[in-house]
């Protein structure tokens, strides 16, 4: 399975694709940083008018402390990040990812190579946040939240007291733009709601997913056996295309190729 499990998606219908503009990963986490460590009320109104999407997402779908137009809010906010654990991992994040052009750059380039796979698809704004060790990637609204204290690398001396190293290993700046594509890519072709699934049906789903990013990338992120059912099933059929893949939900067609 994809590692960041707990992700929300809210779908919007495709309106423009974007074709020929650049995905840059906009900085909302500094502003938020900026308003979590001084409590600067600047930076709070930038919040609420520059990013007030981004800003109710995170405060009600990621955190889950309140509504937005709470009146108290804002006090709710500030305090949940007082504790010592956020507070170092806000330091960690500014510290990690105080430059992100290499992650500027490969996103475009694989988003780029996904429209051209998909020519349908709306290319999604993308933005960097700081949640609290929940949830990794945001995607609703046309938009794709990283949440960067998810991706502090698998030796960071916080994740050994709540993560496997198994799951650690997924945990890293490498991981960001897999992850990105592979829950973009789910909030497109979600598991189809019309049928019983059993769990090798889910896996099988997961597995096109993820041998979609593995095409895309042009590296073996994703190396499990469904992924390899999948493999065996585009060799098999060679004239399939990745969107006609995405869209077969008949799952036994695939475990028997």
């Amino acid at each position: 399975m994809i590692a960041c499990i707990g992700c929300e998606w809210r779908l919007k219908p495709v309106v423009d694709n974007g074709a020929g503009k650049s995905i840059v990963v906009e900085r909302y986490d500094r502003i938020e940083s900026q308003y979590l460590t001084t409590g600067d009320f600047s930076a709070l109104q930038q919040m609420n008018t520059g990013y007030p999407m981004q800003t109710r997402m995170l405060i009600e779908d990621v955190l889950r402390i309140g509504k937005v137009n709470d009146p108290e809010i804002n006090s709710k906010f500030l305090n949940f990040y007082q504790d010592t654990t956020l507070q170092s991992l806000i330091r960690e994040v500014g510290e990690q990812y105080a430059n992100m052009d290499d992650i500027n750059r490969d996103l475009d380039a694989s988003f780029k190579r996904l429209q051209k796979e998909l020519p349908g698809i709306e290319l999604p704004q993308v933005y960097a946040q700081i949640g609290s060790l929940d949830q990794s990637i945001i995607v609703g609204n046309n938009m794709l939240g990283i949440s960067l204290d998810k991706y502090l690398g698998s030796d960071f001396q916080l994740y050994l007291r709540f993560y496997p190293a198994s799951q650690r290993q997924l945990m890293t700046r490498t991981m960001i733009i897999p992850d990105c594509l592979g829950f973009y890519l789910l909030s497109l072709y979600p598991m189809p709601h019309n049928k019983e699934l059993t769990q090798l049906d889910c896996d099988i789903h997961m597995g096109k997913i993820q041998w979609v990013v593995n095409k895309i990338m042009d590296k073996r992120i994703f190396n499990n056996e469904y992924v390899k059912t999948v493999e065996r099933y585009m060799k098999a059929h060679k004239g399939v295309t990745v969107e006609q893949l995405l869209m077969n939900n008949d799952y036994t067609s695939i475990i028997r190729s």
